[in-house]
């Protein structure tokens, strides 16, 4: 069995857990920033958790992470 690649663009985007699940950070805070109020821009600045859904996927995509 070769060795797998792992996509890079995920690697720099996801970073894995102690329980195993992928922790990413939130969109919609690069620009555009006046519009959005202050609340809301800190509730971005917290990272998620991915969802089951894509998990599975994201799991193939990062072999070794």
């Amino acid at each position: 069995m070769p060795k797998l690649k792992t996509k890079r663009a995920a690697a720099k985007r996801f970073k894995k857990t102690g329980s195993g699940s992928l922790k990413r950070s939130k969109a919609y805070k690069s620009h555009i920033l006046t519009k959005k109020t202050t609340k809301r821009k800190r509730g971005l600045r917290k990272s998620a958790m991915m969802d089951k859904t894509n998990e599975k996927v994201m799991k193939k995509i990062l072999p070794y992470l």
